[in-house]
């Protein structure tokens, strides 16, 4: 279709960009991005673009993407545990200030023809437009006042966002133990020699340090400088001496947004606006950047606007879906993070690497061969051989009290052990059915039981919540934990094993 006029709320990455290809795909297209903020005035520190975002960026506009890479830092990443530390091969991610990311692309939308408006807060019926792009973020006026089926689920955990004026070497994963409990912060660095840390905690932390109420004493334009100052010391090894810098920064809980419908009328939705994944996966700017390539490339190929924005939902409903679950198991993974922290660090680096179930054991093996080679001697106490690592980890032997195993498959539970059998479905094992199963396990063990069988539904998503229940009770209950799963989760099956989430598994027939 010929887009007369587009109007743009939001001028941030998602907005910037959509703005940008829609007028060089469609140059007569009049399109004005109108943001409420001043441009001389942004919020956050750096943000990552992964090796796939990158490419999606080539082949939609080579020319900002060159501009974006040359003011980004390239990093590899670090887990730090105990004094421990294991480091992972990234060499296409990039960190990039979000000054200059925001700089680069208001360069480029301008080069393009497209009009920026600042300073203005403005809705959807003020615009004599063909298209209202709302890019407007996680807290958008539009959504909350069109019909688009929202709801907003709300983390368990408490993070705030901060940063420091130098560059680390890597891309740093790190838990510090206190006296209230953990913090574990994710920092990388990024262009203009600084670094972004995000720090993490569980609610009864956060309670314990105070933080409940320097967070109700923090106005919203300020940054909560009693939390900044006690984690510059948690943090101080990490941050060398330096302070930590803050920018509106305070604690608060993941919000997933998911709606319905992305589109009203002639009003559609895109990136934060849309939908959110937690940043985990580093999903917000990739997801808005890649929602504003098939949005204009479904107005450049489609007759109306009906059509053009059913094809760009259809498009990418799926991949956002995906990303969202994947995201949702990386949230569920980190808010449970100390309770791993007796893992060798070469271990859990592997358990953060799988935890989701995106990144196949042997593939990460391939990639980093002397992580997980490090990790496979402490899972079976010898070094595993060239060939197919997921059979080596079925392979391996185990000794559970005074029962020999042969190998990590259970044909059949051995006479004299006693194993209570769970098929609960969980979507989440540390909620209230997760709690449940957790005492029912405690008291099974009070009564003799040796272990625990964690049985159920034989599509992957299940497995994958299977192992974590079997981790948490593994942990906080201990006994011989076997779970059970089809032969096409082997892999699955086998990064479980290695990373201590159970430590026999069973393989059931396919479900038709």
């Amino acid at each position: 279709m010929q887009v007369r006029r587009a109007a743009v709320l939001g001028g941030g990455p998602g907005g910037l960009y959509a703005a940008r290809l829609l007028k060089l795909a469609q140059p007569s297209c009049e399109v004005v991005v109108h943001e409420q903020g001043d441009p001389d005035t942004t919020f956050g520190f750096g943000v990552g673009l992964a090796a796939g975002t990158q490419r999606k960026l080539e082949a939609a506009d080579p020319d900002t993407l060159r501009d974006l890479v040359v003011a980004g830092c390239r990093h590899d990443m670090t887990m730090s545990v105990g004094g421990r530390m294991t480091r992972v091969r990234n060499d296409r991610l990039i960190g990039i200030a979000r000054t200059e990311l925001l700089a680069v692309l208001q360069r480029h939308a301008e080069k393009a023809g497209v009009r920026i408006e600042y300073g203005t807060r403005r809705g959807t019926g003020e615009f004599d437009a063909d298209v209202v792009i709302a890019a407007d973020g996680v807290s958008s006026a539009t959504r909350a006042a069109g019909d688009f089926g929202e709801t907003i689920d709300v983390g368990r955990g408490l993070y705030l966002w901060c940063g420091a004026d130098f560059a680390l070497p890597d891309a740093l994963f790190a838990p510090v133990e206190t006296g209230h409990g953990v913090f574990v912060t994710h920092a990388y660095p990024y262009s203009g020699g600084r670094s972004t840390f995000l720090i993490e905690t569980d609610e009864e932390t956060w309670r314990r340090a105070g933080f409940d109420r320097t967070t109700d004493a923090t106005p919203p334009d300020a940054s909560d400088a009693t939390s900044l100052r006690y984690l510059e010391e948690v943090f101080a090894g990490e941050l060398r001496g330096h302070p930590l810098i803050g920018n509106r920064t305070r604690w608060t809980r993941f919000r997933t947004v998911r709606c319905a419908r992305w589109s009203d009328g002639r009003t559609v939705l895109l990136g934060d606006a849309a939908h959110t994944a937690h940043f985990s996966v580093g999903s917000g700017t990739k997801l808005a950047m890649e929602d504003a390539i098939a949005l204009v490339e479904a107005l450049d190929q489609e007759p109306d606007v009906g059509s053009a924005y059913a094809r760009y939902e259809a498009t990418r409903r799926p991949a956002v879906e995906r990303l969202q679950e994947l995201a949702r198991r990386s949230r569920l993974w980190w808010e449970s993070f100390p309770s791993r922290l007796h893992l060798p660090v070469e271990q859990l680096m592997v358990a953060y690497m799988t935890r989701a179930g995106n990144v196949p054991l042997d593939r990460f093996a391939e990639g980093n061969p002397d992580v997980v080679t490090a990790a496979a001697e402490q899972y079976a106490k010898a070094p595993p051989p060239a060939g197919d690592l997921v059979d080596w980890v079925l392979d391996q032997p185990l000794r559970h009290g005074e029962t020999e195993f042969p190998h990590r498959v259970l044909p059949a539970v051995p006479d004299g052990l006693t194993v209570t059998e769970f098929a609960d479905v969980v979507t989440d094992p540390w909620n209230k059915t997760g709690d449940d199963v957790v005492a029912r396990a405690r008291q099974a063990r009070r009564d003799g039981a040796d272990g625990f069988r964690f049985a159920g539904p034989a599509d992957r998503l299940a497995v994958l919540t299977r192992l974590d229940l079997a981790e948490r009770v593994r942990t906080e209950v201990g006994g011989l934990i076997i779970v059970d799963g089809p032969a096409s989760a082997r892999a699955d099956l086998a990064a479980g094993l290695i990373s201590g989430r159970c430590d026999l598994v069973s393989f059931t027939e396919e479900e038709a």
